[in-house]
């Protein structure tokens, strides 16, 4: 009974669509309810659009497969990879996205790389000078002095 609704909630902003909601939109090939949840959805719901349009495979879908695959989630952009891939429309698209992992590749090894150095490097706890030590030293020196 709540199924015919649940896209109308959903554009509310009352729910988000569950998983099953996505699987029947997707054997419904309901492509514009798909291409709505994979715009306006949580990072979960876009996900499971994007996988569900990679099934469908239509090939209008593709520029909002490629708005996704720049998404800040990065499970989101790679089910829009994964799904751009599938399509394969043309070549092109194909080496754009073969580019774009390499640079994701190149971006986690220099992460590690940057943390494997920053693990390497030992701090000494007494490298600054403090301000408090320094004037009690000097009040002990002028101690130690005669007074005339």
């Amino acid at each position: 009974m709540i199924l015919p609704f649940t896209f109308l909630l959903f554009k509310l902003k009352v729910i988000e669509p569950s998983e099953r909601m996505i699987d029947l939109w997707k054997d419904t090939f309901a492509i514009n309810k798909l291409e709505y949840a994979l715009i306006n959805g949580n990072y979960k719901t876009r996900q499971l659009a994007a996988e569900a349009l990679e099934i469908i495979g239509e090939a209008s879908s593709i520029p909002l497969l490629i708005k996704a695959s720049n998404d800040r989630i990065h499970k989101v952009s790679i089910a829009a990879l994964n799904a751009l891939e599938a399509i394969g429309y043309s070549d092109q698209l194909i080496i754009s996205i073969t580019q774009k992992r390499f640079k994701w590749f190149k971006t986690i090894q220099r992460k590690e790389e940057q943390l494997k150095e920053k693990k390497q490097q030992k701090y000494n706890i007494y490298k600054w000078k403090r301000s408090s030590k320094k004037s009690f030293e000097m009040i002990k020196e002028r101690l130690k002095r005669p007074i005339r």
